[in-house]
């Protein structure tokens, strides 16, 4: 979320972010998105007393600052498939693996015990199957041996910070397209990204 705010003031964009909404009281970015002016709202999940009435609340939220897009950065919380409809082809997540590989927790666990040479981060559509859905962008980093699941985090969300900005400036501007499960972009532009062993190196 941070990246793409500052992503947003650093380009010009031509949009604004409407709002930072939390689950949780106590989120940092809370205090970050209040400290550059941004709205704030919190919809506590612990408040309610199952995952569609909470939902519901959170669409309530979210509409009542009518954003265009949909940007999920850290929300941990399965969503239902009546509040991805509502937000079909406009709310975007960003997932620490290549998807389709290693959907779910632990992903970087997940890649070391696959023995897979690449790992990496995708920013995708959200769809109500969890962790997949049409991805707008992908970046690759090689797993090096005697790696460990937080040297690889920390490699993966260097990239992180460089394309999902990247792909939400996309969508702003108007450049995006959906047909089928195909992301393309007008005019085109690499859709990927390969770094190198350190944070940064390659990209």
């Amino acid at each position: 979320m941070e990246a793409i705010v500052r992503a947003s003031s650093a380009e010009a964009w031509p949009a604004q972010v409407a709002a930072v909404i939390a689950n949780r009281p106590d989120a940092a970015g809370l205090a970050f998105a209040a400290s550059h002016g941004i709205a704030t709202a919190v919809v506590d999940h612990r408040q309610f007393p199952d995952r569609d009435s909470f939902d519901a609340a959170l669409a309530t939220e979210i509409d009542r600052f009518a954003p265009d897009l949909v940007a999920l950065a850290g929300f941990m919380r399965v969503l239902t498939a009546g509040f991805v409809d509502r937000y079909a082809g406009r709310m975007l997540n960003v997932h620490p693996s290549l998807l389709p590989s290693f959907p779910g927790l632990k992903t970087h666990q997940q890649a070391l015990d696959a023995g897979v040479r690449l790992h990496g981060a995708s920013v995708h559509f959200v769809t109500s199957q969890l962790d997949h859905g049409p991805i707008v962008a992908q970046a690759a980093v090689p797993v090096v041996d005697g790696d460990t699941p937080a040297a690889l985090a920390e490699r993966v969300l260097a990239t992180e910070h460089i394309i999902y900005p990247r792909a939400v400036r996309w969508f702003v501007e108007g450049r995006v397209a959906l047909d089928g499960l195909r992301v393309t972009l007008t005019p085109p532009e690499p859709q990927w990204l390969f770094a190198g062993h350190t944070a940064g190196e390659g990209v």
